[in-house]
């Protein structure tokens, strides 16, 4: 017996087209991903770890020039801090390069005991086992470690979305499955960390899960109903607590609370103002000689604003910028769903705290409690960010390469021109 295909005759005693193996088998292998064993095994993204290391570099520099006089005063040494936040970036970089080197999917694998640990954390500061500052009760003195459980939440969240989301990628549309599960779990760790009271993180927190439930393909009127209905609970929020209207209320007017609610803003605005186009010079800050409190955290930028001027603001966001486009780069270049919304979360989160940390210092918007990402002092969000980069880093080890796509599709071109004439 014969087949004909076309001007070519096939016996049964003629191999097939493929070279002995099944046409169909041969082209669904050629489509499938690399060897699971072998994906993780890809070079470190260079140009993500060097701007980390250098984003960090210029944090501990900055912190040591802003916080030198008054810890001299406060705790005998002008290196306390300098110190202090050292020792934090040596764990957060340890913890940057274990992430780095596992499988970013092991993290999928811990959602639940991480989510679990998480709300934990929180349910102890709420329950009288924070420790205070600033007017809030926000962090967990464990021995000699203290933790703020708000960060963390901050990139368990994204994990737990990313698992969500990927899971339900079908019924991504729908409100039951697709929506309202997500709001709902996010509005609980929300809750938990309005009663330290912490808004700037619950705010974090929502636009997180907005952002990432826009990217997975969730209905934008549901994203939109969402926000209208939210608008007049955050009106009450501020609103309706003492303490958050009189910080609307410096931001409304700063200049008229000058010496007393809108001190520390209106100290942070002659900061930047006295800088100009290149600085007064590093070390150089008059802010820092106790008029602007607490110089080295969460206002810190106006200390690099003063000292190194519009020139140095500029550098440090073109930075934060070349981060971003890193980070959603390798979200776009990701194996598989979840891999793609994680990298997208923790981008997100660092434009997120860059936005509103250099707003809040700028008077653009009103006074919240967030750091500037490895800049500004603080052990926990500096360690935790630290590791989410590891987790960036490990998705990148494993992303579809480039010179991957230009083998696979001439190898497709050529198996499909074959198909096309056995048929």
């Amino acid at each position: 017996m014969s087949a004909t295909a076309g001007n070519r005759r096939i016996t049964p005693s003629e191999p097939p087209p493929s070279g002995g193996a099944d046409v169909n088998e041969e082209l669904s292998e050629r489509k499938a991903p690399r060897d699971e064993r072998s994906i993780y095994r890809g070079p470190i993204d260079v140009p993500l770890l060097a701007v980390t290391l250098l984003i960090l570099s210029f944090g501990i520099v900055m912190v040591y020039s802003a916080s030198a006089v008054f810890a001299a005063r406060s705790h005998g040494s002008a290196q306390y801090y300098l110190l202090r936040q050292a020792s934090f970036a040596i764990v957060g970089i340890t913890g940057m390069a274990v992430a780095s080197r596992i499988d970013y999917r092991i993290f999928r694998k811990l959602t639940y005991p991480m989510l679990g640990g998480t709300v934990f954390l929180l349910m102890l500061v709420i329950a009288g086992f924070g420790r205070s500052g600033g007017g809030a009760a926000r962090w967990l003195r464990l021995g000699p470690v203290t933790l703020q459980p708000a960060e963390l939440a901050k990139v368990v969240i994204i994990l737990w979305l990313a698992h969500s989301l990927s899971k339900k990628q079908e019924k991504i549309k729908t409100f039951s499955i697709g929506f309202l599960p997500h709001l709902l779990m996010t509005g609980f760790l929300m809750v938990l960390c309005l009663k330290q009271p912490d808004f700037g993180s619950s705010m974090v927190l929502l636009m997180l899960t907005f952002g990432l439930m826009f990217v997975a393909g969730a209905k934008s009127g549901y994203i939109l109903g969402a926000i209208v209905a939210a608008l007049p609970v955050a009106h009450q929020l501020v609103m309706g607590t003492a303490y958050r209207r009189r910080r609307w209320e410096a931001f409304v007017d700063p200049w008229s609370h000058r010496r007393d609610i809108s001190y520390q803003l209106v100290e942070s605005l002659l900061g930047f103002g006295s800088g100009g186009t290149t600085g007064l010079g590093l070390g150089d800050s008059r802010q820092k000689l106790f008029f602007l409190p607490e110089a080295h955290t969460d206002f810190i930028s106006s200390i690099v604003g003063e000292e190194l001027g519009f020139v140095g603001m500029i550098a440090l966001l073109c930075g934060y910028a070349f981060l971003l486009f890193r980070g959603i780069s390798i979200a776009l270049r990701a194996r598989d769903d979840y891999g793609t919304y994680v990298a997208f979360g923790i981008s997100m989160l660092f434009g997120l705290q860059v936005f509103i940390n250099l707003g809040v210092a700028m008077g653009l918007l009103p006074t919240k409690g967030l750091t500037l990402p490895m800049v500004s002092y603080g052990g926990s969000s500096l360690v935790i960010n630290l590791f989410a980069v590891g987790i960036l880093l490990s998705i990148s080890r494993a992303c579809v390469r480039p010179e991957e796509k230009r083998a696979a599709a001439p190898a497709s071109n050529k198996k499909t021109a074959e198909l096309e004439v056995a048929t």
